[in-house]
């Protein structure tokens, strides 16, 4: 057994053959041939993604602002943080939070930091979360954003954190980047606080950036 720190690093195995059976609107599906230890070439496929920002908004009452909206795919509606795709390209991860905190929930925040990053599902997905923590969170003034498709429909709704907690840990929750963000504010407000947290300009090896 090591003794070393616990920590995900970069290793990329051979790849002898490539291709994408499927270029979709947000995301194409790439079959890659990879080489195992063994020697033996496997065939991986997964989901070739742009990536995604999530936005914690934490009021002085320890409230989140949640959406709850449509998924297809699972027939749901989900209670979620405000987020959206890395799909404006040279976008820094932050401006793109910002972005969508207004977009979605037609709000903006004065301090910013970096909750958590993640994989949502590595096995078969190249997607990269970043969730930022936002504080000093305000109704912007003006005329709302105008959405459309499954955001026609969205409900906002600020939320104890606590409850969040509850409810995942009920099993009455659900959403990846929503349950994580949760769970790890909530381990940061009981260890070193908030302002442990890294700067939101902090680098991310998953989705460099300038």
């Amino acid at each position: 057994m090591g003794n070393g720190p616990v920590q995900d690093s970069a290793e990329e195995w051979e790849v002898v053959g490539s291709r994408t059976s499927f270029h979709g609107k947000v995301w194409d599906i790439t079959t890659d041939e990879v080489v195992m230890p063994d020697g033996k070439v496997s065939a991986r496929d997964y989901q070739q993604h742009t990536g995604a920002v999530g936005v914690l908004a934490l009021n002085e009452a320890g409230e989140a602002l949640l959406v709850r909206q449509y998924r297809h795919p699972v027939r749901q509606k989900l209670w979620e943080l405000p987020a959206g795709l890395l799909d404006v390209p040279g976008e820094h991860p932050l401006k793109a939070a910002q972005r969508e905190l207004y977009e979605e929930a037609h709000h903006e925040a004065g301090d910013w930091r970096v909750l958590v990053d993640i994989y949502p599902s590595p096995g078969g997905s190249s997607e990269a979360i970043r969730v930022f923590l936002a504080r000093n969170v305000s109704e912007v003034s003006g005329e709302r954003f105008e959405a459309e498709g499954e955001e026609l429909d969205l409900e906002l709704r600020w939320v104890p954190l606590d409850e969040m907690v509850r409810g995942i840990l009920a099993g009455e929750l659900h959403n990846a980047a929503m349950v994580t963000a949760a769970l790890a504010a909530k381990a940061a407000l009981a260890g070193d606080g908030l302002d442990a947290l890294r700067p939101a300009d902090a680098a991310w090896p998953a989705r460099p950036f300038e």
